[in-house]
C-alpha cells in the first residue's frame, strides 16, 4: 500500500484480513481506519490504503490461482464478478455508516472513490448520508478519485517484448505517478503495477532510457495511455513472481480507478 515506504513497521493489511470472508471483516476494517487514517494528510495516502484494503479482503474470495476480484468487481481474467463488492455493499457499508465518525466518512469516501459497483455506489451515498448529518470530512477527502492528470510516458524493448506505462496525477502541487508492466509476450497482459512519487520521475526515467540502446521511450498523451492500461487490463494479469503478485493485488482497486478517470476524462 506504501509509497516510498508510506506505511514502513504497519502491519500487513493481509494478515489482518487473513481469517475473515469479506461479510465478516467490518469489524477489523473499521478499526483499521481508525488508527490509519486519522494519520492520512494526502489523498493518495488514503488511496493506496483502500486499494490494499480491497484487495486484502477480495483475495478471500479467490479461485484456486489465488488471483481474487479486483476494486472493478472483475478477476484478472477480465470476467465479470461483482460478489465481493455486494457482500462489502451491504455490511461495511452500513457499519461505517452507523459508527459515523470522521475515519467512518473516509472510509466511505475511499470506497466511493476506488470500488465499482454497487460498492462504490453505496458507499458515496452513505457518505452524503453521514456528512448530511454532521460529520466532518477528513481534510484529504476533498477531490479524492478525482486528480489532476499530468505527464505521460511509456518504454519498452526495441523487440516489443514488454513495456511500462506511467500516468502521473496530482492532488494540488503533490503529484503521484502511476506505472504499469504490460508483457507483450504474454498476450499483453498487466505483469505489475506500483506507485512512486513522481517529482524527478520522467526526466530520471528519461535519462536511464538514453543510456541504453535497447530500450524505446516514449511521452504519449494521457487518452493514449489510458488505451493502453485498458487493453491490458481486459487482457488479464500475468505476474510471474511473489513481488509482482502482491503489488497487483494491493493496487488493484486504484490501477482500475484510475484508468476509468482517465476513460471518462
Amino acid at each position: 500500500m506504501t509509497m516510498d515506504g508510506m506505511a514502513d513497521g504497519e502491519p500487513d493489511i493481509n494478515e489482518l484480513f487473513a481469517p475473515l470472508p469479506p461479510a465478516q471483516a467490518s469489524g477489523v476494517v473499521l478499526n483499521e481506519a481508525r488508527e490509519v487514517l486519522s494519520q492520512v494528510r494526502q489523498p493518495i495516502e488514503a488511496e493506496l490504503w483502500g486499494s490494499d484494503m480491497i484487495g486484502a479482503l477480495s483475495n478471500k474470495r479467490a479461485d484456486g490461482d489465488g488471483t481474487g476480484v479486483d476494486g472493478a468487481g472483475v478477476d484478472s481474467t477480465g470476467a465479470d464478478n461483482t460478489g465481493v463488492m455486494a457482500e462489502l455493499a451491504h455490511s461495511l457499508v452500513p457499519a461505517a455508516e452507523k459508527e459515523a465518525t470522521t475515519e467512518a466518512l473516509g472510509l466511505l469516501r475511499i470506497l466511493g472513490a476506488l470500488a465499482a459497483q454497487p460498492l462504490g455506489a453505496a458507499a458515496s451515498e452513505a457518505a452524503d448520508r453521514v456528512a448530511t448529518a454532521g460529520v466532518k470530512d477528513p481534510a484529504w477527502a476533498s477531490g479524492l478519485g478525482s486528480p489532476t492528470v499530468g505527464r505521460c510516458w511509456r518504454y519498452g524493448d526495441i523487440g516489443g517484448r514488454q513495456e511500462s506505462v506511467t500516468v502521473s496525477f496530482g492532488y494540488g502541487a503533490a503529484e503521484h505517478a502511476l506505472s504499469v508492466l504490460i508483457d507483450h509476450g504474454k498476450g499483453g497482459r498487466v505483469k505489475d503495477a506500483w506507485v512512486d512519487n513522481a517529482e524527478g520521475l520522467l526526466d530520471k526515467t528519461w535519462l536511464a532510457a538514453q543510456h541504453d540502446p535497447l530500450i524505446v521511450f516514449e511521452n504519449i498523451e494521457p487518452a493514449d495511455a489510458g488505451e493502453r492500461l485498458s487493453k491490458a487490463i481486459a487482457a488479464g494479469e500475468c505476474p510471474s513472481k511473489p513481488d509482482e503478485a502482491d503489488d497487483l493485488k494491493a493496487h488493484r482497486a486504484l490501477l482500475h480507478a484510475r484508468v476509468r478517470y482517465l476513460s471518462a476524462n
